[in-house]
């Protein structure tokens, strides 16, 4: 799904450029408390400007500093801009895929002999039910409710693997605009035109309800009262520059347009122009990982996450038990007890008696066998008999709980033999489950369930670890179960026997200990927990309830997704911090360049503080006003990308922080406004 767009992509830049001036209008400028005060001062420069101009005094030194304000303004919309375009980007695709579809309405919840209308999908209303077929398209957001289909998502995702949705489980959530591409499934709308999964998706990738975060909100504040603090100081140095030069007879009085550079030089306008194109630039990382952000508050939460928990079924594990194993009864070949449980398992349409047909193909060599030729009758799998089987001529199979089991044997007069009876024991002692297999009276053997951990996810665990981040795990298995699957998944604790109360108040007790705690989770028992928690990441193919509750989207559904969840995080404060530290560093390079040439004219003696041996004052101040303009231009590729995280100690990275931004922060603009100077003396501008 995410828009992959090289920094400097030539259309991107182009609209940005264009955003830039349209983001000259005072209501939008508004917005930005720093980068308002900027653009007041161009305002007054260009009044001066046009002032001098009709009077006919010099205009030239004034020409280039009302030039470059303006051109400070322009780099801080620009740097909005280059953060907003890829949102902009990503909106577009998107809307290509929502269109107007033709959906199937249904008069009943029922597939059987349901009166069936053709209507357009704008028409849906929460609460219709739609028979969606092979080859149509998901009209809009719902809840499977009856049936079972593979469905392509690529259009969401990005994702070209089509995937299960199916009633009745954590697997039931559709997405408008997708396609089902086998078989057929009927769906209950869950929400109303214009409100829909991919309407929230195209409003937040564009900004539009992207709100400052606590600490976003708190910097600002931070900046605008240094901001006032300054702008307080430029203007009561006016009338005190006035008086010296009177009671001195002697100096001139600091023009009005060097009071104006003066301000914008001193004020935090470095931070204050990039600080909007951060948080932007957050949520589009987030957007790149294919991680859909309700909350900004969420991204940042999630830098200072320390215990994240995760349920088990389908999240953790893959969400369907898979048979593992064929464990044969005494004097009984495998191969046997295979083609058995194959032949029991045709007629069972549960993703576990399907796990048994391909193992017995992939393991043992067993073929598909014609039902034809086999003039069998099939028991289908029900909830009530926890059984299925075959019966075929002079051959009755079974399949089942030990429990459904034990009782059919009861009624034939036979009873489970002790082998088999602990090999089903051992199985449940490892976490799986164990169905026995008959032919009449006769016990052939077990089959292992087990709930198959995803790939690599001991892996990424032990990654979360080394970030300081503790796993637990939460299901409603019994405590052996638990304990054997969070053995092999490698979290560092788990919590069985879990109701969605015990989730909810496992969370609360954590927060109360002064944890932030980040949970996963996709299933509608998940909701209230990951409503409680700081950042609740909810997997895309989870139930509506679970990904209305969650913070965090996760289009990929990967438990371990919090890694980037977490780094994106950690890389948005660590951006922001070193930003802040630069543009803090700069501004006392800025106080020895522009000070002394602002009151030259009325204190020589402050010459001495002119270390850098600008030429003039006129060059001092104005190289000191383009450097401040071009550094903001200079910092976009860094404010876009972010710092690069790295898994060190925090008093390590602050110390780097200090160092890398720090230091060069006070030694750049040094550089960087000498060299100004140099080149408008050579080039005769000054």
């Amino acid at each position: 799904m995410a828009i992959k767009l090289s920094l400097w992509d030539r259309r991107l830049i182009l609209s940005a450029i264009q955003d830039a001036f349209i983001k000259l209008s005072p209501r939008l400028e508004f917005h930005n408390p720093i980068m308002f005060t900027v653009y007041i001062a161009a305002l007054f420069t260009t009044g001066l400007l046009i002032h001098a101009w009709i009077n006919g005094d010099p205009i030239s030194f004034n020409l280039g500093i009302t030039l470059w304000l303006w051109f400070t303004v322009l780099f801080a919309n620009f740097a909005e801009a280059m953060a907003e375009g890829r949102g902009k980007a990503q909106a577009t695709s998107l809307r290509k895929s929502r269109q107007e579809l033709p959906a199937k309405k249904m008069e009943s919840n029922t597939h059987t002999n349901a009166k069936i209308t053709i209507v357009s999908s704008a028409s849906l209303r929460k609460g219709d039910t739609v028979l969606v077929e092979a080859g149509d398209f998901i009209p809009s957001d719902g809840e499977v409710i009856e049936g079972i289909a593979f469905v392509n998502e690529s259009a969401i995702t990005g994702e070209s693997a089509p995937v299960i949705r199916e009633s009745g489980g954590d697997r039931s959530s559709v997405t408008g605009g997708t396609l089902v591409i086998s078989d057929w499934v009927v769906v209950r709308i869950s929400a109303d035109p214009g409100n829909t999964f991919l309407d929230h998706m195209i409003a937040l990738v564009e900004g539009a309800k992207r709100q400052k975060t606590p600490n976003e909100l708190a910097l600002t504040i931070l900046l605008t009262a240094l901001t006032l603090i300054f702008l307080t100081v430029c203007v009561t140095l006016l009338p005190f520059s006035i008086y010296s030069v009177n009671a001195q007879q002697s100096g001139h009085v600091v023009s009005l347009t060097v009071l104006c550079a003066l301000f914008v030089c001193l004020a935090p306008t470095t931070i204050g122009g990039l600080l909007s194109a951060i948080g932007i630039a957050g949520m589009d990382r987030m957007i790149q990982a294919n991680v859909i952000a309700t909350s900004g508050r969420a991204i940042e939460a999630a830098g200072d996450v320390d215990i994240l928990l995760l349920d088990k079924t389908g999240t953790i594990t893959l969400g369907n038990r898979q048979a593992t194993e064929f464990i044969p009864a005494p004097d009984v070949s495998i191969e046997t007890l295979a083609e058995a449980a194959q032949l029991a398992s045709l007629a069972d349409e549960t993703p576990e008696g399907r796990s048994i047909v391909i193992l017995a193909k992939e393991k043992y060599g067993l073929r598909g066998q014609e039902l034809s030729e086999l003039n069998a009758s099939f028991i289908p799998f029900t909830a009530q008999s926890r059984m299925s089987g075959a019966n075929l001529p002079h051959r009755q199979i079974r399949k089942g709980a030990v429990e459904a089991i034990e009782a059919y044997l009861r009624n034939l007069g036979a009873s489970l033999p002790d082998p088999v009876r602990s090999s089903a024991e051992t199985i449940s002692r490892g976490g799986g489950t164990a169905l026995v297999v008959t032919e009449g009276s006769t016990v052939l053997g077990v089959i292992c369930l087990k709930d198959i951990v995803k790939g690599g996810i001991r892996d990424r665990f032990l990654q979360l670890r080394h970030m300081g981040i503790k796993t637990i795990m939460v299901t409603g298995d019994n405590p052996l179960t638990a304990a054997a699957i969070a053995a092999e998944a490698g979290v560092d604790d788990f919590l069985a026997n879990a109701t969605p109360a015990d989730k909810l108040k496992l969370i609360r007790t954590l927060q109360t200990q002064g944890h932030l705690v980040a949970m996963t989770g996709d299933g509608t028992n998940d909701a209230p927990a990951l409503a409680q928690a700081d950042v609740a990441v909810a997997m895309n193919t989870g139930t509506q309830a679970a990904k209305e509750a969650g913070n965090l989207i996760d289009l990929d559904s990967n438990p371990t997704k919090l890694i980037e969840v977490v780094e994106i995080g950690k890389q948005l404060l660590m951006t922001r911090g070193a930003l802040t530290t630069f543009s803090i560093s700069n501004d006392i390079a800025k106080y020895f360049a522009i000070l002394p040439a602002t009151f030259a004219a009325t204190y020589p003696a402050l010459d001495t503080l002119n270390i850098m041996k600008l030429a003039t004052p006129e060059s001092a101040i104005l190289s000191a006003v383009i450097f401040n303009a071009l550094i903001i231009v200079f910092l976009i590729p860094l404010a876009l990308k972010g710092v690069s995280y790295q898994h060190v100690e925090a008093a390590r990275l602050l110390r780097n922080n200090v160092l890398i931004y720090g230091l060069g922060g006070l030694i750049v603009p040094f550089i960087g406004i000498k060299l100004i100077d140099y080149l408008l003396v050579s080039l005769g501008l000054v």
